[in-house]
Parts: structure tokens; C-alpha cells; sequence
């Protein structure tokens, strides 16, 4: 795996996030993004140095939903009408929601330990960073992301 890993704060938050769900491994998609590969690198490789991106990262690099570097994908509304319909609209301020709780800046590297690290030291309620979704969804979610923080960190 090259480093350093181009991620988005919520791409690592969601591998993070799987793993505390019980998922270990991560197969190919069919979209054909990189999730698989970038997991299974940070997963093994704890001290991986990260970049930061809140463009199109590394996952994002192979997928057919990334046209020249812009994510033409939409998501689904129907849980959540207040997203905007755009994928990448979305998932951007996800990330400028995260970028401004963990104090994180585009280009900013670090490593995924570290990173596990400041989003367990300051993630808090992480229902606002996901507003558009129900709140069920985000404690869930919550729940997910410290079991797999505390399984990243042998703690």
C-alpha cells in the first residue's frame, strides 16, 4: 500500500466504523472504489501515514462514479430529506463537519493510529455530524465507531 493513504475523515470513520460492526474484511464493489484495498491497508498497517482529503481520495480513485476527480453519484433521501441528493455535496460536509471536531485540515497528515486517537479523544456526539440522519442511525452508528476505535487501539 503506498503512503501516504489520500482518505476522507468519514471513508476512515466508516472502516473504522465497520470494524466495530464486525466486519473484518471488505470486498470488492461493485462501483469498483478502492474501499477494500484502503482498509485492509490501514487494518493492518495501524501507523500508515493518512492525508487528509476532502476531494476525491483513494477509495474514491478507481470507482465509476468518479468522473475527473467529482463524484456523480446520489443518495438516498428517503431516511434522511434534509441531505442534499448529491453524494458528493453530501459526503463533503460530513467531512467539513468532522474536519472542524477533530480540528483536521486538507493535506493534514497523520497516522491512522493517531487518527483513531483524536476522533476517540473528540468525537463526542457525533449526531450533529450526521444531522440529516435520525438520531437511531447516528447512536448506532456511535456505538459501532467506539468498539472499533478501542479494537484499532488494543484497548
Amino acid at each position: 500500500m503506498k503512503e501516504p493513504i489520500s482518505i476522507k475523515p468519514h471513508h476512515f470513520v466508516d472502516i473504522i466504523t465497520a470494524l466495530g460492526g464486525g466486519q473484518r474484511v471488505f470486498e470488492p464493489h461493485p462501483y469498483g472504489h478502492a474501499v477494500h484495498v484502503v482498509a485492509a491497508g490501514i487494518l493492518e498497517h495501524p501507523e500508515a501515514t493518512l492525508r487528509m482529503a476532502l476531494g476525491a481520495d483513494d477509495i474514491c480513485g478507481p470507482c465509476s462514479h468518479n468522473v475527473d476527480g467529482v463524484c456523480d453519484d446520489t443518495i438516498d433521501t428517503s431516511f434522511r430529506p434534509a441531505a442534499p441528493e448529491s453524494k458528493r455535496e453530501y459526503n463533503l460536509l460530513i467531512d467539513r463537519r468532522w474536519c472542524e471536531r477533530l480540528g483536521l485540515e486538507q493535506g493534514e497528515t497523520l497516522t491512522a493510529r493517531d487518527l483513531c486517537r483524536r476522533i476517540r479523544d473528540r468525537a463526542g456526539d457525533i449526531a450533529d455530524i450526521y444531522r440529516e440522519n435520525p438520531v437511531e442511525r447516528s447512536a448506532e452508528r456511535s456505538v459501532k465507531l467506539e468498539k472499533g476505535l478501542s479494537m484499532f487501539l488494543g484497548e
